[in-house]
């Protein structure tokens, strides 16, 4: 087969088959050019799905008279000059062939005029292998782009072309996305002639939420998270939501890196990891985030629609999302939970408690001594500290109760004459939980497995079903039983330590210093790395995983004081401390939640979870309320 030059024609026609999939990559094509022009109004005119008519607006820069037909011309840009522009893009497009390979599989017309031209010029050019046409015309300083009839030259690309309705809906779609990362543009978007979006340009914090409300929804502000986080050429800004915010779609999900919309892997595999422990398999996250980083340190050139790019530092990039969103979501659950629920432990009558509490032989006057000493020492030198993120707390929304069930479950502990009464009383205050006599009956109650979850009672509490009957079970104990599951250590091992991507430096007291040298080994069990720094600083560069999630410029020197009071302790009585430190309880739960912490629980104990031991479970008797309802 002889070689030869393709037409410029069919050569464009095959370039359009990367660049214009379907209606939708027109509008991206042609709204980034109007973005790039400095525009700060976008008019997008929509008919029949995009097939018919795609027309953007906008009130750019425009261009010069001489430039038009250059502009329908393939590897026509003036987005780069040289290999050093190519290597520093700032601009959403910059290869030169969207509008000549738009141009090539439609009826193209390009008006323009700029700010020192007296009068517009419009360039009209259909399928590319005809000579562009320049004709006056009367336009306003900006540029207009209408595309008629795409795919009228291409019958087999026209017929994958889907319903009218679903074709708009990938153009809506595109447009949330472009509405996210331009806040000054104002965009409109018209389908048949009927306005069907507009975002006004937000230059306040205010208008900014609001605009973001109106792409994502007024759930999403309601669970979110708000992020701010720099380190050196790094900077990471947006919204993330709490686990209350989850989806059951990936639907919400909109990230970018330098202005530039992404649906990037390692992005992606940073924000799920970071997820990892606070969502169940089948639940998303959803999240509005801005990348900015280094143009130097990224290329944007490796994928035909620009949807990937690639990281210098790819493992540096990952860690600083991964830390930022770890943290961002740790701190909330502590700024949302309500400080009783966080000391749920520190009831009476809790005697298991007491068995793994250190013995504190030290006076409360010293300890608080100690404490003004370290809170003395932060302040002076706080401006050493890393910087942290910043987060606002989400307005914790309401939490339906269903009260008739509950009711019905707790009636069957109650006495006959109140059974009526609890299915009657649908709009009573809660009562408090049921209190189940610590017998001798929990000595012969031997369970073998957890078995299937019934019900939540008494918000805190899981009815749940086994071979040997039914039982209670203390959510609030669970979480305790997790996090020490976490921490737990056989044969001698030692937890794993995990870097973390910005080491944190914390003000060093006198004291400081001996006890990371006489506690380096049960430290190293623990795997907390600390390196000392000077007289009056030490670094914490690592933490085991049940630790990353947690406020480590309080949770280190409190530890630290701990070991200083307990000079001879070890890792069975430092582990229930930790515990008691990190571990979150909610005020109530619902049942998926208790589903998920039961089976966090039997993953990490595995064959040895303490199925009767810590009192957190409690047989539940049927048998008098069942006599009851039969007599």
């Amino acid at each position: 087969m002889t070689i030869k030059i393709l037409p410029a024609r069919l050569a464009n026609q095959i370039a359009a088959g990367e660049v214009v999939e379907r209606p939708a990559s027109v509008v991206k094509e042609l709204v980034e050019n109007s973005i790039d022009s400095g525009a700060t109004r976008i008019d997008v005119d929509i008919e029949k799905g995009g097939s018919k008519l795609i027309r953007v607006r906008d009130n750019g820069s425009g261009i010069e008279k001489d430039e038009l037909g250059l502009a329908l011309s393939r590897h026509a840009t003036s987005k780069i000059h040289s290999l050093d522009d190519l290597e520093a893009i700032l601009s959403l497009g910059f290869r030169g062939e969207a509008l000549a390979s738009i141009s090539s599989v439609s009826r193209l017309t390009l008006t323009s005029r700029t700010a020192t031209q007296s009068e517009a010029w419009s360039a009209y050019a259909e399928g590319r292998d005809m000579a562009v046409q320049l004709t006056p015309a009367a336009h306003p300083v900006g540029t207009t782009v209408e595309v008629v009839d795409l795919f009228f030259n291409t019958p087999a690309r026209r017929k994958f072309l889907r319903t009218e309705k679903t074709e708009f809906t990938h153009i809506d779609e595109l447009l949330k996305r472009i509405a996210l990362s331009c806040f000054s543009v104002s965009i409109t978007l018209r389908h048949n002639g009927k306005v069907i979006r507009q975002y006004r340009a937000a230059k306040t914090d205010v208008q900014v939420e609001k605009r973001v409300s109106a792409v994502c929804g007024s759930g999403f502000m309601e669970h979110a998270v708000s992020i701010q986080l720099s380190h050196d050429d790094l900077k990471l800004t947006g919204w993330i939501t709490t686990p209350e915010g989850a989806r059951s779609q990936s639907d919400l999900q909109y990230c970018y890196v330098n202005g530039r919309m992404m649906r990037d892997k390692l992005i992606n595999h940073a924000i799920r990891q970071s997820y990892e422990n606070a969502l169940r398999p089948e639940q998303f996250a959803s999240y509005v985030l801005f990348i900015e980083v280094d143009p130097h340190q990224v290329d944007v050139n490796v994928h035909p629609a620009k949807h990937e790019v690639r990281f210098h530092q790819a493992r540096l990039v990952h860690d600083f999302i991964y830390q930022a969103l770890s943290d961002a979501l740790a701190q909330s659950i502590e700024l949302t939970t309500p400080a009783v629920a966080k000391s749920a432990y520190a009831t009476p009558n809790r005697s298991d408690d007491e068995t793994h509490t250190i013995q504190e032989s030290v006076t409360t006057a010293s300890t608080e001594h100690y404490a003004d000493q370290r809170k003395q020492a932060w302040d002076a030198t706080r401006h050493q500290a890393a910087a942290r993120p910043t987060y606002r707390a989400p307005s914790r929304p309401s939490e339906v109760v269903q009260k008739k069930q509950t009711e019905a479950y707790r009636a069957l502990f109650e006495p006959r004459e109140s059974l009526d009464l609890a299915f009657q009383t649908t709009n009573d205050t809660m009562r408090t939980p049921p209190q189940i006599s610590e017998s001798s009956q929990q000595e012969t109650f031997e369970l073998v497995t957890l078995g299937k979850s019934l019900a939540i009672i008494e918000e805190i509490f899981l009815l749940m079903q086994s071979p040997q009957g039914c039982h209670l079970l203390d959510l609030h104990k669970a979480e305790r039983i997790r996090v020490e599951g976490q921490l737990r250590l056989n044969n001698g091992e030692s937890l794993k330590t995990q870097p973390l991507l910005v080491p944190l430096s914390l003000p060093m007291l006198p004291e400081d210093a001996c006890v990371i040298k006489e506690q380096a080994s049960l430290l190293a069990q623990l795997g907390i790395e600390l390196q000392i720094k000077g007289k009056n600083t030490f670094m914490v560069m690592g933490v085991p995983q049940p630790l990353r999630q947690q406020n480590l410029q309080q949770l280190i020197p409190d530890l630290l004081s701990e070991l200083k009071l307990q000079q001879n302790t070890d890792l069975s009585l430092i582990t229930p401390w930790i515990t008691r430190k990190i571990v979150v309880t909610k005020p109530r739960y619902c049942l998926s939640e208790a589903i998920q912490l039961v089976s966090d629980i039997e993953q990490i104990w595995g064959s040895h979870l303490p199925l009767n031991s810590y009192n957190w479970i409690q047989p539940v008797d049927f048998s008098s309320s069942i006599l009851a309802l039969q007599s």
